[in-house]
């Protein structure tokens, strides 16, 4: 929290002219959504100047072109929370809901945003989940052994690995559209088109 606070006082010097949110950032996207997408936290001029996930900087701008392109979207851009854009059949969370330093929250921050996935899951209990990084699927999982939703060896995160867990539902793993992996080309955009194609064809299944 206090980093999130901090990052809004001294801001990015393209954005002085921001009011940012620094503060947690709630969940986005359709209250009746089969698809939960679990992401790892918001982006310190991102989310946390717009007060939206995934919403102003280059991660929200890969996946929303996504998103709008497999149907989950009204449109492909995610600039402010005022834009219009509106989510169907899918909704966005995090593991951790305040801007984290270095994009990488302790173990503490997590513990503490924890009731966010629980009560998300319990309001939707969606049918298809996607991780964005390990860190989300590391806490999709735990959330899933917690409830008695998956038994057994502990499934290894990857890109494109899908788990089934109770009740028909599946776990979709995705590399986060980060800029450390899309401009590296370790995600492509037919990758995370991909990910999203499978999403739809387990839910229409």
């Amino acid at each position: 929290m206090a980093h999130c606070r901090r990052i809004a006082e001294v801001k990015r010097k393209a954005y002085l002219d921001w009011d940012y949110w620094g503060r947690p950032v709630p969940n986005m996207g359709d209250y009746r959504a089969r698809l939960l997408i679990v992401g790892l936290a918001p982006g310190a001029h991102g989310a946390n100047r717009t007060g939206r996930m995934f919403t102003g900087d280059r991660s929200g701008d890969w996946l929303f072109r996504a998103l709008h392109k497999a149907g989950f979207a009204n449109q492909p851009n995610s600039d402010s929370a005022k834009d219009g854009l509106e989510l169907t059949d899918c909704a966005i969370t995090a593991i951790c809901h305040c801007a984290p330093p270095d994009n990488k929250p302790t173990t503490s921050e997590v513990r503490q945003c924890r009731d966010y996935l629980v009560q998300t899951v319990d309001m939707l209990q969606p049918k298809v989940f996607v991780a964005l990084g390990q860190i989300g699927w590391k806490g999709a999982v735990d959330e899933f052994i917690r409830r008695g939703w998956y038994e057994g060896k502990r499934p290894k995160f990857g890109h494109g690995a899908e788990v089934e867990i109770a009740d028909n539902r599946v776990l979709i793993g995705s590399y986060h559209p980060s800029q450390q992996n899309t401009f590296t080309g370790r995600l492509t955009e037919e990758m995370l088109d991909a990910v999203f194609t499978a999403a739809k064809k387990h839910l229409q299944d």
